[in-house]
């Protein structure tokens, strides 16, 4: 057998084996503490969520945001009382993979292509 196409089959067979977990359901509602990493600079914030709702504490300020599920792993916050011209734009946060206590995400606002990314632990688990 040729080594190329041995190589290929290798992959292709390693690959289809391995999936990552992603039992976003499990995230849906539920109290949280978000850990997001920009720079040297880390930002917690803890957060409840509901099936239509989310208020979020960080530094030591409190808002919140309705919530739309896209599908099971997919959201949009849109805040409620928006203070400023930043704060009126909706953001789209994607679960990317979970554990049992956690989940990792991407987030960003819609439209834009910047992406952060973070790790939220479930508190009430």
């Amino acid at each position: 057998m040729n080594f190329r196409y041995f190589a290929l089959f290798s992959l292709l067979l390693f690959s289809s084996c391995y999936q990552i977990e992603r039992n976003c359901s499990d995230y849906k509602t539920g109290t949280f503490r978000s850990i997001i990493t920009i720079g040297e600079k880390e930002y917690v914030s803890e957060f409840v969520r509901n099936d239509s709702i989310q208020i979020e504490t960080f530094e030591n300020k409190t808002d919140s945001a309705s919530i739309r599920w896209i599908n099971d792993c997919e959201v949009i916050f849109k805040t409620i009382n928006p203070k400023s011209m930043v704060e009126k734009k909706d953001i789209h946060l994607k679960i990317l993979t979970t554990t049992d206590s956690s989940y990792t995400f991407e987030y960003s606002y819609v439209g834009e292509t910047l992406k952060q990314k973070g790790v939220a632990v479930q508190l009430n688990k």
